[in-house]
């Protein structure tokens, strides 16, 4: 399939998530740690089902604790399978999280300077804590209760200072930062997640508005075009996934499932159209929980990118004006 519609860097820019290569093997080898084999293989079914882009995370690969040696083997072997990482995310280290802040404050610098290092552009982060137990335990995590950030100003306050630090020492290195949405943390309704990066105030932090984070949940929620509404101005890098949801009228039942893109809630076409229309040029990174991950961020893949094609048609149209014969 041809793509024609890009943003103005040349070439609209559709990343996978590694949600579908396992995080350890079956002897409980981490796969940060996993021999070169194992990540060729992971590396080659990436670009099996198409992509040339990966977000690196630290669930799978901290660039932060790699060695000079197997930095440059990860960076090679991404070559040979035609892949790039232009970004890399840190997640569940939270700059404020109870007893570990600092020492995640620490990592998360750490990883800024290996991310550039690395020639990323982007660095991810969020405010999201380890899983509790009933988490680890659950079929789907986001189904029970993890940590909250507290209603506390000094807190808060920190949690600017820090972010702040880390957005400042990104831009000092030529790299974004964009903070996940999710739940129960100061991202985690558009209201505060816009404020939080409004006191940040840097012109390179932004938002993921990961809304299907926030959709999810078996609990009432705002409508998701109000959410977009509110997040997509300040976004600059995207996790896109969605989720089938039924509700009764009183919420005193919700059904959540997670789907493709095209068959969930959230309507993306949608949501696409409105983010370029306010000048949205950041990655694009698929995101699947649950069965072929990988397979279906293939096909969100395709989905988005035929989303991006009608829309550079339709403005192509628009552009050339109306037909012969028809009245303004």
């Amino acid at each position: 399939m041809k793509h024609d519609l890009l943003p103005t860097d040349g070439a609209w820019q559709v990343a996978t998530c590694l949600h579908g290569i396992p995080v350890s093997n079956r002897d409980g080898v981490a796969f940060h740690d996993a021999p070169l084999e194992i990540w060729d293989r992971a590396l080659a079914e990436i670009e099996g089902v198409g992509f040339t882009l990966a977000e690196l995370a630290d669930s799978h690969v901290r660039p932060a604790d790699l060695d000079r040696t197997r930095l440059h083997d990860l960076l090679a072997l991404a070559r040979s399978h035609h892949l790039r990482f232009p970004s890399v995310h840190v997640q569940r280290r939270s700059v404020i999280e109870p007893g570990r802040g600092s020492e995640n404050l620490d990592y998360a610098h750490r990883t800024i300077d290996a991310a550039a290092a690395m020639g990323m552009t982007v660095f991810s982060t969020g405010l999201h804590q380890p899983f509790t137990l009933a988490q680890r335990q659950a079929l789907w995590f986001w189904t029970e209760q993890g940590a909250k950030d507290p209603d506390d100003p000094d807190v808060w306050a920190l949690a600017v200072s820090r972010l702040r630090e880390l957005g400042r020492h990104a831009a000092d290195v030529g790299l974004s930062m964009s903070l996940e949405m999710y739940e129960d943390t100061y991202l985690g309704t558009p209201d505060s997640a816009v404020r939080l990066v409004e006191e940040i105030g840097l012109e390179n932090v932004g938002l993921n508005p990961d809304i299907g984070n926030l959709v999810r949940l078996r609990r009432p929620q705002q409508d998701w075009r109000e959410m977009f509404a509110k997040t997509l101005p300040y976004a600059n890098y995207w996790h896109l996934k969605n989720y089938s949801r039924d509700e009764a009228s009183d919420a005193s039942s919700i059904a959540v499932t997670p789907t493709s893109l095209e068959g969930g809630l959230i309507n993306y076409r949608a949501v696409i159209n409105e983010a370029i229309d306010i000048g949205y040029e950041g990655i694009f990174v698929m995101e699947q929980y649950g069965g072929d991950s990988l397979g279906v961020c293939a096909t969100n893949r395709e989905y988005v990118l035929g989303v991006l094609d009608v829309r550079a048609r339709v403005d192509a149209s628009a552009s050339a004006g109306l037909p012969k014969g028809l009245s303004a």
